[in-house]
């Protein structure tokens, strides 16, 4: 079918809050690029909103999903357990960093494993509170919503949100929270909201994702950990957009050395397979009572057999030194744009985590801008994302596995987008 036709469909069959607003319909991936439906070739520098970071239809996953096709799709490993969830979980408890000996539960999306950290601290703890931060992102569960930092889009229609989920300012200098701000706010929380002795646990990104590609600084976050231990709450990092490799490292909670108790993750976990997983202390994790936790889907065998196949293209094709090269590629292109472009400031990267903001004359955040800009660029075979509290901010997912010709052929994009616009 064409995209004229797609859409016609769309309009009348796909419900208005979950339709795209795009108007191309994805036909075939390969990498770093996508063909429509109409043979329109595009550029992808989004990845699946960071789903993809060893690209499109990774030969090794394909193989191994379609040697599990072959052998098992469902059985509910509740009802009767297989090999792949069992040794997924043995690979994830070497490589995740928390402390101590490391058990595993599977889901599949990020929005279940955070809503699963939950319980888990709660029965860990047996207390209810939990602590979140300004422009954090968590999901679009009822609960993942109240713990957002953010309101529109994601919470504005649908009510009173749950209780018990308190927030804290998340440190980003560059829009004035300095690092002792942000700490001195989390503790007037626990001062004024969240009475310590009922808080399970604090929660945060170690770089915001949604919230704009800002790093929390390794002192920040040994201070949350103290703070933790202090009090007896456990903290959980949600890595679900910064892991698996996009900041350079596996995790970006490796760049601190700090380790949390629990930790999510999902999106490139298993290159476009729905799977996500909490990681933490086994005392942690083996808290709840017998079948508390789980789900008809959770830890598929296919979804299983591409996370394994993902670990060990990470070993095969050093994805990590590939991670590392292409955000130090990204950095001389932000500079150079920063130089010549008055509305481009505050390039950073952590790894191939990437992103630079756009702002009006006054130093003020231009949204418009930013989505004219993403708009130029679909135009142009570019798909480029916005995001940031205040939609100013340009990200960059694209594949590590991305070839250069690829690369410079999108960055060239972007550079006479901001030529045409500004």
């Amino acid at each position: 079918m064409s995209n004229a036709e797609l859409n016609e469909l769309k309009k009348k069959y796909v419900a208005a809050g979950a339709a795209s607003p795009a108007t191309a319909y994805a036909d075939r991936a390969e990498n770093a690029e996508i063909w429509d439906a109409d043979g329109n070739r595009y550029v992808d520098f989004a990845g699946g909103i960071g789903v993809l970071n060893i690209g499109h239809r990774h030969p090794k996953v394909v193989e191994a999903v379609k040697a599990q096709l072959d052998k098992v799709m469902h059985t509910c490993q509740t009802v009767m357990p297989y090999e792949g969830y069992v040794k997924l979980s043995e690979k994830l408890s070497h490589i995740t960093p928390v402390r101590g000996h490391a058990k595993v539960m599977l889901a599949n999306s990020g929005a279940e494993a955070l809503e699963n950290a939950v319980k888990i601290a709660r029965a860990a703890t047996g207390r209810s509170n939990v602590i979140c931060f300004d422009g954090g992102y968590h999901g679009r569960t009822l609960f993942t919503m109240a713990m957002n930092g953010k309101v529109a889009p994601y919470a504005t229609d649908f009510g009173p949100m749950p209780g018990n989920v308190f927030r804290a300012p998340y440190p980003v200098p560059y829009h004035g929270v300095s690092e002792d701000e942000a700490l001195r706010g989390l503790k007037m929380t626990l001062k004024t909201d969240a009475n310590p002795k009922d808080t399970a646990a604090i929660i945060l990104e170690p770089v915001l994702g949604e919230g704009g590609f800002y790093p929390a600084s390794k002192s920040f976050l040994e201070k949350v950990r103290e703070i933790c231990d202090e009090h007896g709450m456990l903290m959980i990092v949600d890595e679900v957009q910064s892991g698996f490799g996009r900041t350079g490292k596996m995790f970006a909670i490796e760049h601190s050395g700090v380790e949390p108790d629990l930790m999510t993750m999902a999106k490139s976990m298993a290159d476009g397979m729905p799977i996500s997983a909490i990681v933490g202390t086994d005392k942690h994790m083996d808290a709840s009572g017998g079948n508390s936790l789980g789900g008809t889907y959770t830890g598929s065998p296919t979804a299983c057999a591409a996370a394994l196949a993902v670990l060990e293209v990470f070993e095969e094709e050093n994805i990590l030194e590939k991670s590392q090269a292409l955000g130090e590629k990204l950095a001389k292109r932000f500079s150079g744009w920063e130089d010549k472009f008055a509305c481009v400031d505050n390039g950073r990267n952590m790894g191939a985590m990437a992103a630079f903001e756009l702002i009006k004359d006054d130093h003020t955040p231009d949204a418009e801008l930013a989505a004219k800009l993403c708009g130029k660029a679909r135009e142009k075979g570019l798909i480029l994302l916005s995001c940031g509290l205040y939609g100013n901010t340009i990200r960059f997912l694209m594949p590590v596995t991305i070839e250069d010709s690829v690369l410079n052929e999108g960055l060239d994009i972007v550079e006479a987008c901001l030529n045409e616009l500004t």
